[in-house]
């Protein structure tokens, strides 16, 4: 263990002021109660490394108890682990009591908790780099880990063992691959080695947890990189083994002159991060970039024309939603995931889709997103962009209503017009609405004027004359 190593920080935080000053007034209330406080964690060595941090945690001599009577408005969402937030203006900040852990039963939490010093409450964290104490009012840096060293070197190392470390929260061996992707660094050999043997306990830790670690991944800064760490510490083949399939299925050079599918995927998820994209939009892009060629694996033939994936999308499709089911995904996440695996191979044709049917596709929901992955689905293979660029132009000469017009008929006027309710309905609303998409007719009359060519309400079940 490294000695204790004091570092002066100078104090520029740029933006978010008022969230590091409710982090500072925290600090600076727990030391008038008599206390020892600081900032810890992800945000010192965020801090450190010239970035501002989204949230602030603190860490302190005081009890839970102590906490709650220091400031008005406090919750203890985990007193047994000694937690506690503090509300503090329109903000709300993790105070925790300095602990020490023992007996990780489930590998995940621990059996026994206890209230102990500084020293002993770093020592019981995950990565050097996390393990930073600093004291906000003079940017003072305490060091009992090396962590800063490792922050200057790029290197992931755990404290302590890694095999105690990995084997006390297994959701830690996920972490690593986190931090090495989101912050552009390398983890250490030792630590690699450990995760590569645990790397069946990754099964234990839950399928929420799992997930929000792996969006985590897909979101940030270098989802490739995360993906090949995943792929060689093991953990990839016991989480998503559908994808380790992807490796090797070589496809047709003049399509894909990158190589087989696993590579033509790490592709475009390099490009990933380019796009203009909410969080939220990134996750659900990188999962479809993930499975939009999975069914490739199980489609793929080969005869004397060249290499084909007949019905690998349908097959992608099961595939993906197999694993969304399987991680927890909230419905709204799958739908869209799936709708954008279903659909993209559609681009292919859009030239040749008559112009109702063009117009359905272009206002498909998210339309943005499924344009996205088009563009990145073509850089990350053979780079013609000619079917995004035609999409983008009809979307630029349309209007709202030529996409989305106004309905002419309703229920209502079917009935008027002697049809009984069923699934004619459907079917004479669709028709209406295709004859409008394709300007054959503006206006209610048109409509029934349609409706009485085409159907007769005193026909068969289906109300065709």
């Amino acid at each position: 263990m490294d000695e204790c190593r004091r570092m002066v920080l100078p104090l520029v935080v740029n933006g978010a002021a008022s969230k590091w000053d409710g982090a500072v007034r925290i600090v600076r209330a727990l030391r008038e109660a008599g206390h020892e406080a600081f900032f810890v964690g992800g945000c010192v060595r965020d801090l450190l490394r010239g970035e501002t941090p989204d949230d602030y945690d603190i860490v302190t001599s005081a009890c839970p108890e102590q906490v709650m009577v220091a400031f008005p408005s406090t919750y203890p969402v985990g007193a047994a682990f000694g937690v506690v937030l503090v509300r503090e203006g329109e903000y709300a900040y993790e105070v925790a009591a300095y602990r020490k852990e023992a007996d990780y039963e489930d590998g995940r939490h621990p059996s026994r908790v206890s209230f102990a010093g500084a020293r002993e409450d770093v020592c019981r964290r995950d990565f050097t780099v996390n393990g930073l104490l600093m004291d906000p009012e003079t940017g003072e840096i305490v060091d009992y880990v090396g962590g800063r060293a490792d922050l200057k070197d790029g290197l992931i190392r755990t404290i302590g063992a890694p095999e105690e470390r990995f084997a006390e929260d297994h959701l830690r061996m996920l972490r690593a691959v986190r931090f090495v992707a989101n912050l552009g660094f390398r983890v250490e050999d030792a630590a690699l080695a450990a995760i590569i043997r645990q790397a069946d306990k990754i099964l234990r830790v839950s399928a929420e947890r799992v997930r929000e670690e792996l969006n985590r991944i897909l979101a940030g800064p270098r989802p490739r990189r995360g993906m090949e760490l995943l792929d060689s510490s093991g953990l990839l083949s016991r989480l998503l083994p559908e994808l380790v399939a992807l490796r090797d299925v070589e496809q047709p050079p003049r399509f894909h002159p990158e190589g087989d599918v696993w590579e033509h995927t790490l592709r475009m998820l390099a490009l990933l991060p380019s796009e203009n994209l909410t969080g939220e939009e990134a996750e659900r892009l990188a999962w479809a970039i993930l499975f939009h060629d999975a069914g490739k694996p199980a489609t793929r033939m080969e005869d004397e024309t060249g290499i084909h994936f007949y019905g690998h999308v349908s097959k992608g499709v099961e595939i993906a939603a197999a694993v969304l089911k399987r991680l927890k995904f909230s419905r709204e996440d799958g739908d869209v995931v799936l709708a954008l695996v279903a659909n993209h191979m559609r681009f292919m044709h859009v030239r040749q889709m008559r112009v109702h049917t063009l117009k359905k596709f272009l206002r498909l929901p998210d339309f943005h997103l499924h344009l996205v992955l088009h563009r990145l689905d073509c850089l990350g293979s053979h780079g013609l962009l000619d079917n995004e660029a035609f999409c983008r132009e009809r979307l630029g000469e349309m209007t709202g209503e030529d996409l989305h017009p106004s309905r002419l008929l309703t229920g209502d006027d079917l009935l008027a017009l002697g049809f009984s309710p069923g699934p004619v309905f459907r079917e004479i609303l669709t028709m209406i609405e295709d004859a409008q998409l394709r300007g054959e007719i503006a206006t209610p009359a048109e409509a029934r004027a349609l409706v009485r060519r085409r159907f007769s309400p005193t026909a068969g079940a289906d109300g065709r004359g």
